[in-house]
């Protein structure tokens, strides 16, 4: 039986640049559970968000024997389950493994693969990217050396229409027409077939971590690795096997035909060849960087019908209670969004009414589009303010500009990428909007206003 681990302390890191991190990052996973003031919380990597039915109603069940009854879908389309009790460890292992939602306990923490969650779903896209995805997890999981991996190192494949490329990816995949892939990893972009993108993001990892190891200042994420000290990819690729070339600059950013229908890799063949794969050698000096594509830049896909046999739905303030969970089903696949969504593979446009009811956010002019919130009181013990009680959604029908985020603490847990208006709590129980002093009963209105003035 897989027993918790325990939680490591908040690391301090020392102030000035280079960064310096002289511990392993404190992320919470499945097997951490990290301490908070409702109880113990476990964050379940899931890529690309994926979930079988199976998984669905075994979350369902964890989050209500186990937890507060509630499921909170994180910015990087992970699952969250809070209120845990302390010894109730061993029990969701032994859930969550049973489920094949633990592959590999000691890779669980780094397993965070952002893919465009309606690719393959609804003809858009140069390759369905959510089987790169699966080809990704399981190299992942059966390469020893990926464990040491930060909890927050993060990959992102998109299938080219550009809903996910934009959100921080320290390696980045994204599809392109002719059967290849972009790679973008620390301000560099390469050219790789579409077979080979999964391997091509796991040695681009792989060069990451040999950097980081030269450098000697525990950097979790590529951005934080100090001048000098940039992955050698283009080496890293060569010993993969992998072949590669400099992006074009010029490169579509977008697609302009339905990806190709592909078949899955088969696990046994990824990870047989996964074990010949280890961390790139000591770098060599780097040519002057050249200029890259610029990544492509696209919306989400809003709340309603996608494709003929499938919705995307948005759970209020990116948590789902058990129920709302089971009402997802049945489905062919759920998976949860970076947006803190829902896609329902399976589920034609017929099944949007019930799920309405049950509480989803279902229509693209609901006054819930784009509004998020960290945890805040009482969960945390830093927030200032229960702010997902004090978040407004704005008028029905109202026009939504950007996203909002209510935060209970200057740290923003969980803040939108690019633009977005700041809703932060302050100690006297009112907020700042975007830096302006507002009280507490004039937040409609100034949110709404905040979100919908061009600035």
């Amino acid at each position: 039986m897989l027993a918790a681990m325990p939680p490591t302390p908040t690391p301090t890191p020392d102030p000035g640049e280079p960064r310096i991190r002289d511990r392993g990052d404190a992320c919470p996973g499945a097997l951490r559970l990290h301490s908070a003031d409702d109880g113990r919380l476990a964050r379940l990597r899931l890529p690309a968000g994926r979930l079988t039915a199976r998984q669905v109603e075994v979350l369902a069940v964890a989050a209500e024997t186990l937890g507060d009854g509630r499921i909170s879908i994180t910015s990087r389309g992970n699952a969250e389950l809070r209120g845990l009790a302390d010894d109730c460890g061993a029990r969701l292992a032994e859930l969550l493994a049973g489920a094949g939602l633990l592959p590999s306990p000691t890779h669980e923490r780094v397993r965070n693969i952002v893919a465009s969650p309606a690719a393959g779903l609804d003809g858009l896209g140069a390759a369905d990217v959510q089987l790169w995805a699966r080809e990704l997890d399981a190299l992942l999981c059966a390469t020893p050396w990926a464990a040491a991996l930060s909890g927050r190192f993060l990959f992102v494949l998109d299938d080219g229409r550009g809903d996910v490329a934009g959100l921080g990816g320290d390696v980045t995949l994204v599809a392109v027409r002719g059967g290849a892939a972009l790679l973008y990893v620390g301000g560099r972009a390469f050219r790789v077939a579409a077979a080979d993108a999964a391997r091509a993001a796991l040695a681009a990892a792989g060069a990451f971590l040999t950097a980081a190891r030269e450098a000697g200042t525990g950097a979790w994420r590529v951005r934080e690795l100090p001048e000098g000290h940039e992955p050698d990819v283009p080496t890293a690729l060569t010993e993969a096997g992998v072949p590669a070339e400099p992006a074009d600059p010029a490169e579509p950013a977008e697609p302009t035909e339905p990806a190709e229908p592909t078949e899955p890799t088969e696990p046994a063949t990824v990870r047989s060849h996964a074990r010949t794969l280890d961390p790139a050698p000591a770098r060599k000096p780097e040519p002057p960087q050249a200029p890259v594509p610029p990544l492509p830049q696209g919306s989400p896909p809003p709340p309603g019908p996608l494709g003929s046999a499938a919705v995307c739905l948005l759970a209020p303030l990116g948590r789902l209670t058990a129920a709302q969970l089971r009402a997802l089903l049945p489905a062919d696949e759920v998976r949860f969004t970076p947006w803190r969504g829902v896609v329902v593979a399976g589920a034609g446009p017929e099944r949007l009414p019930a799920l309405d009811a049950a509480g989803l956010v279902t229509r693209p002019d609901s006054p819930w589009v784009g509004v998020s919130a960290c945890t805040g009181r009482p969960g945390c013990a830093k927030a200032l303010a229960d702010v997902r009680a004090d978040a407004a959604p704005g008028p029905v029908g109202a026009a939504h500009g950007l996203p909002v985020h209510f935060s209970g603490c200057e740290r923003r847990c969980g803040h939108p990428h690019g633009r977005w208006t700041d809703v932060l709590a302050t100690p006297g129980g009112d907020y700042l909007v975007d830096g302006v002093p507002t009280p507490r009963t004039a937040l409609p209105e100034a949110v709404t206003t905040a979100r919908t003035t061009t600035r």
